[in-house]
């Protein structure tokens, strides 16, 4: 099977297409899922100052948002979950600065884990990956991936500081 590389007018021609695709940072040509973390911090930092129950009402809707917006742009790429789709990455990280304390290191720190976890895929990620498709695996695996990536950070809070 080949996989077309999405251009900036499939990005942009459907609302759904421009949610999934990070609005453009998921044509990046080298690490789309970097793009995304990055672009999920920018919009973690933006919200991070808000009252933490509108926090988690953004990412709840951000969630819902991502799984309809995955699920679409997935059918009409041909690929469920396409390495040029990063809104599951964005919402991911802005859960986990969500947790984080807002400090450069921690951040820092919480975006080195989340991109490890997100890459690595250790188990049960690859499980949800094969399991459920459309939206919801794409946006399932990656908060899988956003756990172990808190969980690292608080063993490591415990452990060294």
């Amino acid at each position: 099977m080949i996989v077309f590389r999405p251009r900036p007018g499939f990005a942009f021609s459907h609302p759904a297409h421009a949610v999934a695709l990070g609005f453009g940072a998921g044509l990046a040509p080298f690490a789309p899922g970097t793009a995304g973390t990055v672009l999920g911090w920018a919009i973690g930092w933006i919200i991070g100052g808000l009252h933490a129950g509108l926090i988690f009402l953004s990412l709840i809707v951000l969630f819902l948002i991502g799984l309809w917006a995955c699920d679409v742009t997935g059918r009409h790429l041909g690929v469920a979950d396409h390495g040029a789709m990063v809104w599951d990455e964005v919402v991911a990280f802005v859960l986990v600065l969500a947790i984080v304390p807002r400090e450069l290191a921690w951040q820092a720190a919480a975006f080195v884990a989340f991109r490890f976890f997100d890459i690595a895929k250790p188990p049960p990620i690859r499980y949800f990956e094969r399991r459920y498709g459309g939206g919801f695996g794409v946006m399932f695996d990656d908060l899988v991936a956003a756990a172990y990536a808190l969980l690292a950070l608080a063993a490591a809070k415990r452990l060294f500081f």
